[in-house]
């Protein structure tokens, strides 16, 4: 039997698009409008965007967030789709999803390709967190780094 237009399997009737696909795309349209009204933007908007998360995506956002401001602060905290995103001369470099945004089960820090992370013809541009160890923290800040110097 082939489902209806609307039902679940569709995403609700959208185009396939879920709810929560759904709702990314009116905050971008939100985040637009705001822009070009100069408000709803900034670190002031990033942050309250992360503590308005549920654990543990807060405590990771909060934490990423630290170090992109402490180890690239030529890049501006910014909102994008509702996530965290940090951006050079209006172009996203990388960005902050928690898992609840798309019911996964884990959070994702992810890279435009303003980032210019490239290694041959093939490299991840994002990656999945459940939690910060030093190690992945050293990873981290190498990686945000890289993709703030090479977004020039």
């Amino acid at each position: 039997m082939t489902p209806k237009h609307g039902s679940p399997k569709q995403g609700g009737g959208s185009g396939g698009s879920t709810a929560e696909e759904r709702e990314a795309m009116r905050d971008r349209v939100r985040e637009a409008k705001a822009g070009r009204k100069g408000e709803g933007s900034g670190e002031g908007a990033v942050l309250e965007k992360i503590t308005a998360m549920p654990e543990p995506d807060r405590a990771l956002a909060l934490r990423i967030h630290a170090i992109i401001r402490e180890h690239a602060p030529e890049l501006t905290p910014r909102l994008w789709y509702g996530m965290p995103a940090y951006s050079r001369e209006g172009n996203v470099v990388c960005f902050f999803q928690g898992g609840y945004k798309f019911k996964a089960r884990y959070a994702t820090l992810g890279f435009s390709d303003k980032a210019r992370l490239d290694e041959g013809a093939m490299w991840p541009t994002s990656f999945a967190l459940t939690a910060l160890t030093p190690a992945t923290e050293q990873t981290i800040v190498a990686l945000v780094a890289r993709a703030a110097a090479k977004a020039r």
